[in-house]
């Protein structure tokens, strides 16, 4: 792209003050904004450069803008384009001193601003770039220098993939963990639901690269670039590097708050003796935390199956929480039991039905893991929050027992039924009730206690009613009346009576 090319785009509106046919056709290779008075050191040859004259004020001997443009052509900087905002309008010294040293003058209307400059002629630049070889393609200086002054000041994804593909025009690009959620993406790219984003980083379509960093299974950054959306793969590359420095400043952040979360798990389980827990203790972790003290939350605890282990439920929680925002959360494994993590979650409308939803997403990001299983307490208060850690513990037990192989979250609200309650029992727990309820009924393989089990099971389902049992067991009335005695006999229970029934029911579900 020539200098001369600028003066042809009407959406820029430049004016040229100064410069000679043969200078405006010199070759731009770059863009640099200054407002320094002696910028040379950070000028590179075939630059232009982008200037809102701070530096200058009227009055000023003519001695300072011949430095200033002095040091334009030393760089060897193909022009200057002066902004009109400061002033009101571009000097007529300087425009004396660009003619001298022979340096092209733009001036640049209040109206237009510098990135829409920067953008152009980059934009021109790649469209030039698209018919070189591949191995040539990569992110200009000016583009690289520019990413790194952002992540020096802690810009967000979304502003480092915008500023990093603007020269392309501003392809849709998604930065997408290994569950779909969306981390960012440049304003072309619409919102993309989890699930499809999910088959998106698994190959099924479009372009996508893992972001190496020390991530897990479940919190692993893609770049993904949709179908049709064509990035050169060297600067796809090097924007991934980029992202790189942001997730790790991203990880460094989380894990400075990890002791903040580990001395509210621990301040849930100590108590005062005899006084219950220590309330003040509880509330003075959320704040460290940055949780309110008088808020309403849930406790989670989570377990993966496998060899992720208490890391990889930690992970898993947190990539969950974060796909239900804005949800304030932490996430510990201090003082957890087992391969367990916790977290403490405001509470919001539906979130343990959020987790839900989310969960199947992240159990496809890991098919070795055996299992995925998370409770979830009911809301709590402060005081409430060592308690809530019993009920999401008893919810987790019940996800275990309902779906031991598969992924499941499983929330109190949903411990309605008399099988639901006992999922959550201990396994050898259940074992030893059915044994002592049912008695001999479970202590031999006959084929007549079978039967009798059976009769027992369906007579029970029908809500003890003789004749309903009879048909559905294609027995005689009798026949039904005749085993129901023999199960009273074995067992030691009066099925008339409600608190017997409820036992054997229980004891059945058990089994």
């Amino acid at each position: 792209m020539h200098v001369g090319h600028l003066l042809q785009l009407d959406s820029l509106d430049l004016t040229l003050l100064w410069g000679e046919e043969s200078l405006l056709g010199r070759e731009i290779s770059g863009v640099t904004a200054t407002d320094l008075e002696d910028p040379a050191r950070f000028l590179q040859e075939g630059e232009v450069v982008l200037s809102g004259l701070v530096w200058w004020n009227p009055g000023d001997a003519r001695a300072k803008t011949d430095r200033f443009v002095s040091a334009l052509r030393t760089s060897g900087a193909t022009a200057l384009l002066a902004g009109e905002e400061t002033h009101g309008t571009v000097p007529d010294e300087l425009i004396d001193s660009c003619r001298e040293h022979r340096v092209p003058l733009l001036a640049v209307p209040a109206r237009t601003s510098f990135r829409a400059i920067t953008e152009a002629v980059y934009l021109r630049q790649w469209g030039d770039l698209s018919r070189l070889p591949a191995p040539h393609y990569a992110l200009p200086e000016n583009v690289r220098t520019e990413l790194s002054r952002l992540l020096d000041r802690g810009a967000d994804p979304g502003e480092l993939l915008d500023r990093a593909l603007a020269p392309l025009g501003g392809p849709p690009c998604y930065l997408l963990t290994s569950s779909g959620r969306t981390v960012a993406r440049t304003p072309s790219a619409p919102a993309l639901p989890a699930d499809r984003a999910a088959l998106g980083v698994r190959g099924a379509t479009g372009t996508t690269l893992r972001i190496q960093a020390e991530s897990g299974t479940y919190d692993a950054w893609h770049l993904h670039l949709p179908a049709g959306a064509e990035v050169p793969p060297r600067v796809l590359h090097e924007i991934a590097e980029v992202v790189a420095q942001s997730r790790h400043d991203h990880d460094r952040r989380r894990t400075a708050g990890q002791q903040a979360a580990d001395t509210l798990v621990a301040a849930m389980g100590a108590g005062v003796t005899g006084l219950g827990p220590d309330t003040k203790a509880i509330e003075g972790a959320l704040r460290a935390c940055g949780l309110r003290a008088e808020g309403s939350y849930r406790v989670l605890v989570a377990t993966v199956g496998g060899t992720e282990g208490r890391t990889g439920a930690a992970d898993a929680l947190t990539e969950a929480l974060s796909h239900a925002a804005p949800a304030t959360f932490v996430v510990s494994t201090g003082g957890a039991e087992g391969g367990e993590a916790m977290a403490i979650v405001e509470e919001q409308e539906d979130i343990w039905r959020q987790l839900g939803d989310v969960w199947p997403l992240l159990a496809e990001c890991e098919p070795k893991a055996t299992a995925l299983h998370a409770g979830v307490s009911a809301p709590c208060a402060a005081a409430g929050l060592g308690a809530a850690l019993g009920q999401a513990r008893y919810a987790l037990a019940a996800a275990r027992s309902t779906s031991p192989g598969a992924a499941r979250v499983t929330a109190v609200e949903e411990l309605s039924t008399l099988e639901s309650l006992l999922a959550g029992v201990p396994a050898e727990v259940r074992a030893a009730y059915c044994a002592r309820t049912l008695g001999p009924l479970t202590q031999s393989d006959s084929a007549s206690h079978a039967m009798l089990l059976e009769t027992l099971e369906v007579f029970l389902a029908h809500n003890c009613s003789w004749a309903r049992t009879a048909e559905a067991l294609h027995l005689h009335v009798n026949t039904v009346h005749y085993r129901i005695e023999r199960v009273e006999v074995l067992t030691g229970r009066d099925l008339s009576r409600l608190d017997h029934k409820l036992d054997l029911r229980a004891a059945l579900l058990c089994r």
